[in-house]
């Protein structure tokens, strides 16, 4: 099932240079110190931030900066295009009528670049 996902967990794409960080808005009014995720957490640039530069072809800012560069690759600035929900989620565990989201979901950017979790910024205090 993997470890709940919440505000501040680390992202990584495929096509991305650097992590990125999944931000939940506290719309599930889940009373917990940070915000959970569900697989609806998935807006461009609202829960899922850049990840550095895109290498991606499928990226038409990619594309055309490669061309004028006569085929060679130039990663350009990262916009995530994400349209579909994380998946596959909890779906034994609902939160705001949702399943979950869990550190092994992925999310799929339009470029198509595979978002995954690196940390799921959930973590365990013990105290002795």
């Amino acid at each position: 099932m993997g470890n709940q996902v919440c505000m501040g967990a680390m992202l990584k794409c495929t096509f991305g240079v650097a992590p990125g960080t999944l931000m939940v808005l506290p719309l599930n009014l889940v009373l917990t110190k940070v915000p959970d995720a569900n697989i609806m957490d998935n807006k461009p640039m609202v829960n899922i931030l850049p990840f550095g530069m895109c290498q991606s072809m499928a990226n038409p800012m990619v594309a055309a900066a490669s061309a004028a560069a006569m085929g060679a690759l130039v990663p350009m600035p990262c916009i995530p295009m994400t349209t579909a929900p994380w998946v596959p989620g909890s779906p034994t565990v609902l939160l705001a009528k949702m399943p979950t989201l869990n550190n092994s979901s992925k999310l799929m950017c339009m470029w198509g670049g595979i978002i995954g979790i690196n940390v799921a910024g959930q973590f365990t205090v013990s105290v002795k």
